[in-house]
């Protein structure tokens, strides 16, 4: 008896014990859970903190003028306001501002944020410093390396003014002498002076006699040839023409066994009024710059299938230009000067 009231007592200290221990749970969960809203609060707020820090950003300076300052103060200066360098390198028009700010982006004044990149522009320096030893080099080539040296710049540093040309052994076209001479400091623009050779003016050549040649063999004639003929032409129908004489010379002036070379003599084709095996006659005409000695150069012949030849290579100081041709029709003839393509015809 005494047994079972004491195991009685035991379950009922169980039951009470049990029943303390889930309110106690109870009141951990509510707390638990009021610690979880808690910390949601507070990171929200450090959220919505963090956002406004954000979206407010750098304090914000005023760019300074660093445009015409050596980079290094350039540099200086933007450090002071927290800003960033971005540099380009750039040549220039004006010697002796290597390492000078040449543009900036923002430009100064502007209002900006702190640690920025400001886009500075500076100068590496002339393209070229000093006045090179052109001497033996021949006049043409010299043009085309100062437009290649100055494309795109403001300032042409240096110029090709005045030219004195004189009889020399020299080939035509060849830089005798300069002035400035070669190693003279660029300070300011530049105007050359030179002295270029005209070639041996003093040689004479023989008149070659072209009476009864074909187109052909005064092309062939012209590439070796220091005489320079204006052709003219005379057109007949194909009946009219001796045989076997279909588009040759008829006449040519002829003074002196020899002159001067490039001497001007003229000359008389008889050509055929309509196209013979499908070939048309004529003379392609051009009117060129008077040159102080004769150029280089050459005719070329693109046929309609795309085929392309030289006609005749030759000397020539300028001026009225003929030159005859035995073509296909939609031939088209381009006139080269020292390399470049000048006059094109197409022959109808």
């Amino acid at each position: 008896m005494k047994n079972k009231r004491n195991v009685g007592e035991f379950l009922q200290k169980l039951r009470i014990s049990f029943a303390s221990g889930m309110e106690s749970v109870q009141d951990s969960g509510k707390a638990l859970l009021l610690m979880c809203i808690a910390a949601i609060i507070v990171m929200g707020a450090v959220c919505v903190g963090v956002f406004f820090a954000a979206v407010k950003g750098s304090e914000e300076v005023l760019v300074p003028d660093v445009t015409g300052k050596p980079l290094t103060e350039a540099v200086q200066a933007m450090q002071v306001k927290e800003l960033f360098p971005r540099i380009q390198m750039r040549y220039s028009d004006v010697p002796g501002d290597e390492g000078t700010v040449l543009e900036q982006n923002p430009v100064a004044g502007a209002i900006v944020k702190a640690s920025r990149h400001i886009d500075l522009v500076v100068s590496r320096g002339v393209v070229i410093d000093q006045v090179e030893d052109y001497t033996g080099m021949k006049l043409e080539e010299l043009n085309i390396k100062l437009q290649t040296l100055f494309s795109g710049a403001s300032v042409q540093l240096i110029k090709i003014g005045e030219t004195m040309y004189i009889a020399d052994t020299s080939d035509a076209g060849t830089i005798l002498e300069q002035d400035p001479l070669p190693g003279t400091q660029i300070s300011e623009p530049v105007t050359l002076k030179l002295v270029v050779s005209r070639g041996p003016s003093y040689e004479r050549t023989r008149v070659p006699s072209l009476v009864g040649m074909s187109v052909n063999d005064v092309l062939a004639q012209l590439s070796r040839s220091k005489i320079t003929f204006d052709f003219t032409a005379e057109y007949l129908p194909v009946a009219d023409l001796e045989e076997g004489k279909t588009g040759c010379v008829i006449s040519q002036q002829q003074s002196d066994e020899f002159v001067v070379n490039y001497s001007r003599l003229s000359a008389v084709f008889e050509f055929p009024e309509e196209p013979v095996n499908g070939n048309l006659y004529g003379l392609f005409t051009a009117v060129l710059p008077e040159y102080p000695y004769p150029l280089s150069m050459h005719l070329d012949a693109e046929t309609t299938d795309g085929e392309q030849y030289t006609l005749t290579t030759f000397n020539h100081p300028g001026g009225n230009l003929t030159i005859p041709y035995e073509v296909p029709a939609g031939t088209k003839l381009t006139l080269f000067v020292e390399g470049r393509a000048t006059t094109t015809l197409t022959v109808r």
